[in-house]
Formats: structure tokens, sequence, C-alpha cells
């Protein structure tokens, strides 16, 4: 037996007793499961594909992308996702979303990685008519999260055909036998001006508040999630002012929308970093029905930016920030522009 362990149960009932509301920190501390979200930074193949932007990621390219550095880069990403949450729960993430895939080949890849590998990870992904050819994906341990239909809900703004972005991707699956909806998004970038490209994001934000609505009127006591890059932080107006979500576990009831990331973007935590600023545009979201404590089940417990001291850029005038695959054209070998998040969710004793 693990001589830790014994100190791991008394931490856990300490943090349950701080983190949760009080009608679960009455209970005795049970499963803990993480979950994670990850923006890969172009995780791109070398190979010239005509039905993506891949120009930049190819041997001629000036960043000379070759098999060695796309090789490298699937190790490094496959031991972040590895080691997120490892020190709560021995399996790792039982499921997390990816965004920045250039197809299905690179996400099969990834899960073919060691030391990703020995976890036994599936995956879904769609491609979707992004203008630059990056999709969103789900990896998930078949073991612990039985998928049981999957589809994409398509992004278009109406007055804007010729719009091309990144589906939602829908996953509906079992966990120990509780029915979870997952959206894995990732809304349109803030190139081209934060308030020009705003509208975008509060469309991206529409269509996922909309798909919540649509699956509580199938089933109103679903636990839903909502995983993604959103190029937004919790405090925007695509966040609180249309994905209407709630900012303390007191406001939460079942048909609302809880942000826990917005506590951390409000203690200063970032996932990237612009200029000496830093945003938390990776988010986890849960539905109420995930945080109400009168109801038996998985529960959120904590939610958290992952930043091991191996993926954070050590000197120079990006110290601190994500050590990156690229800084301009110049290789650096590293992870990715973004940290990882992660979620804990507590499934307490009888």
């Amino acid at each position: 037996m693990n001589k830790f362990a014994p100190l791991l149960t008394l931490f856990l009932a300490i943090l349950l007793i701080v983190a949760v509301p009080d009608g679960l920190a009455q209970e005795k501390p049970g499963k803990v499961v993480c979950i994670a979200f990850y923006n890969l930074e172009n995780l791109f193949d070398t190979i010239d594909s005509p039905d993506t932007d891949d120009k930049e990621f190819l041997p001629s390219a000036p960043g000379q992308w070759n098999s060695q550095k796309y090789y490298t880069k699937l190790q490094h990403l496959a031991e972040v996702i590895n080691r997120i949450g490892a020190e709560e729960s021995k399996n790792g993430p039982l499921f997390a979303g990816l965004s920045e895939v250039e197809n299905r080949n690179v996400v099969e890849d990834l899960v073919k990685t060691p030391p990703l590998s020995s976890r036994g990870y599936s995956f879904i992904h769609y491609e979707s008519p992004d203008a630059r050819g990056i999709d969103v994906a789900f990896i998930y341990q078949p073991r612990f999260f039985k998928v049981l239909e999957s589809k994409t809900i398509a992004f278009k703004i109406p007055d804007n055909p010729g719009f091309r972005s990144r589906d939602v991707l829908l996953v509906h699956g079992l966990m120990d036998k509780e029915h979870l909806y997952i959206l894995i998004t990732h809304w349109p970038s803030r190139s081209g001006g934060l308030k020009v490209t705003a509208p975008l994001r509060i469309a991206a934000a529409d269509l996922c508040r909309a798909t919540t609505d649509s699956i509580r009127k199938i089933n109103p006591s679903a636990r839903i999630l909502i995983m993604g890059d959103l190029n937004d932080d919790p405090v925007d107006e695509s966040l609180m002012g249309h994905l209407k979500t709630a900012t303390s576990i007191e406001n939460v009831s079942d048909s609302v929308l809880f942000n826990p990331m917005w506590l951390l973007f409000k203690d200063g935590e970032g996932t990237l970093a612009y200029k000496n600023a830093w945003n938390l545009f990776d988010q986890i979201i849960v539905s109420g029905t995930l945080v109400n404590t009168l109801k038996p089940g998985y529960r959120f417990f904590k939610a958290g930016v992952y930043k091991n001291d191996f993926i954070i850029q050590k000197d120079g005038q990006y110290a601190g920030y994500p050590l990156r695959t690229y800084g301009g054209k110049t290789y650096l070998g590293g992870y990715s522009d973004h940290f990882p998040v992660y979620m804990l969710l507590v499934r307490s004793k009888k």
C-alpha cells in the first residue's frame, strides 16, 4: 500500500471542508477524478494537406517543421497530459478536451505516444470548417468513461455566410453510470482587434448557452460541462452576459452555469500571457447540477491551472510564460503557448 495514501485522504478531507459547499463537507470523501482541457498550440503533422492552411508547418516552411520536431512535440504534450491531476488521481485525466489539432491523425498519434499510451485513451474528432484547419477533439479512457453519442454543432453567423470557425463538439457519456454532457469549444480569436471580434465570441457563447438549454429541456437534471479556449476572460461580456455564468457557488441553482475560473482569474491566475498581461482564456464551466450537494453523484470539487515547472519558460523576456514550441520563427522545442486547466470531481461515499 502507498505509504502516502493516509496523508492524501486526510488532505482531501480538509480540502472538502474548505473548497466545497457545506452539504458535501459533511460527507466522507470518496472517489476523486480529474478532467482537463489543453490548447495544444498548432499540433500539425508534416504532410501538406489541401484542406488545411498548414504551410507554416511543413519542412519547406521558414520554421522547418519536420518529423523530429513533430514527434518531440507529441512526446512533450503526452507527458503534460499524463501528469495533470496525478497527485490527486492516479488515473490522470479520465477525459480531456483538446484544441488546435490539425486532423484525426495527429490526435491518434498523440494518444499512442508514451507515457500517455499506457492509459489506453480513445478519442473523438470531427473535421471542422475552420479557415486555419484547426479543430477540437476529445480523448477519454473507455474503462472509466463510456461514450454514448457524439456530434458537432455548427457555428454559423447568419448575416456573415463566409464566416468559418470551429464547430462545437458535443459528447454524451457515462461515468460510473452517471450521464455527463461535455461541450468542447474553441471560440474565435481576438486577431483583428478586441472590439471588432467580440461579437463573434458573443455568438459562440450564445450557441453554447442554447445547446445547454436544449439539453436541459430534454433532461432537467443533466450534468453538463463546457470546456475550451474561449479567447475571452471569465469577466468578459460573452461569459457573464451571454453564457450567463455565476461566479460563486452560493448563486448556483440547477439551471445556472458555474464558472470556477472567475475566482482564479481575480486572484491573478492565467493560462497565457501577452505583453506581460495574463489572460485566462482556457476554462472549464459546470452546470449547477454538478454543484448541487443535495443530489447523489459526482460534483464539482476544485478547478486549477496546471503550471508544472517543466512547462514554464525559465529565462529571457518571456520568463514565467508557458514554454512554447516556437517563438516567432525560432524553434524553442517547448510544449504549448497555453497552460492546461483541470477540474476535480468528487463522488462521496454513501
